[in-house]
């Protein structure tokens, strides 16, 4: 080939990440992009929304779509994350499923190796939070994996600690096909800043909040200022379904609201690099999660 016809063959492509809840797929992904892209919690629906998030290499750059965690439809913000699920798994590269070490496989993951054993993809399995377990329990939830998904490339590894994650990276660049980069080399997710935002806040909710009240929560940034180069003002409302679970989230005198708000501004800074003022109010907004106009206005499609 002459030095005119010589051109930098660039890999390029989607792999869409499938779980249970709390499997770990938010914290593989960060750990893959090598940046926060996905707000982390050990609890269920973390994840609302399809989040892409950009790894690349100096001949490649894998997309990766961290899904809503795979669950049967409740009610209107199930039904569409598991719409959202479907879709982005039909139109993708390949499928990572991530099983969690310490839980073994259970119902939940035959659930989603049904949804897979017919996918046009190749399917690769991630056993992950090895650092958590024996060896004996590991090796023998290995052995069950190969039994989820005929063909399957099978890696166990620790998300958290990093343990396993370049190997299953390697493969997962191998899939891509041949094609020019979706999205700027410096870009590590397609998320607004006002998603971005509300879900830092909404972390730091999960993180002090128990029982029904995580999953009757949702962040809406309502106002972002900007009045000097190293200021930001923003303005966010908490929503919940309920009077009992506002005053939780306001607490006695003030206390956890005053808290969330002061984790969560310690986070946006770290984000954005610059002094952050944050403004936290707490708004009851009855059944939200049935209600298509508000669902459509948080972008959870």
């Amino acid at each position: 080939m002459s030095v005119s016809q010589a051109v930098e063959v660039t890999r390029s492509g989607f792999i869409a990440l499938a779980g249970r809840p709390n499997v770990g797929k938010s914290t593989l992904t960060n750990s893959i992009v090598g940046s926060k892209v996905a707000i982390v919690s050990d609890k269920p629906q973390t994840t609302r929304r399809a989040i892409r998030a950009v790894a690349g290499g100096p001949d490649w750059q894998l997309v990766m779509i961290d899904l809503p965690g795979v669950q049967r439809p409740k009610d209107a913000l199930t039904e569409r994350m598991q719409r959202r699920v479907e879709n982005e798994l039909r139109d993708a590269d390949g499928c990572l499923m991530v099983v969690n070490a310490i839980q073994g496989i259970g119902p939940g993951d035959r659930f989603i190796a049904d949804l897979l054993k017919h996918s046009p993809v190749p399917v690769v399995i991630a056993v992950n939070k090895i650092d958590k377990t024996d060896r004996k329990k590991t090796v023998e939830v290995l052995q069950d994996c190969a039994n989820l998904v005929a063909g399957a490339e099978i890696f166990p590894l620790s998300a958290r600690t990093g343990v396993g994650v370049k190997p299953l990276l390697d493969h997962l660049v191998s899939l891509l096909p041949v094609g020019p980069a979706y999205y700027d080399i410096r870009q590590r997710s397609d998320q607004s800043e006002t998603t971005i935002l509300a879900e830092l806040v909404r972390e730091q909710v999960l993180a002090r909040t128990h029982d029904e009240v995580p999953h009757a929560v949702e962040v809406e940034i309502t106002s972002i200022e900007q009045p000097y180069e190293e200021l930001v003002r923003v303005e966010a409302a908490v929503l919940v379904e309920t009077e009992s679970q506002k005053g939780i989230l306001i607490g006695a005198g003030g206390q956890m609201i005053k808290s969330i708000g002061t984790a969560a501004r310690h986070s946006i800074e770290r984000e954005t690099g610059a002094r952050v003022h944050l403004a936290l109010s707490v708004r009851v907004k009855r059944h939200w999660r049935a209600d298509d106009r508000v669902l459509d206005r948080l972008g959870i499609e």
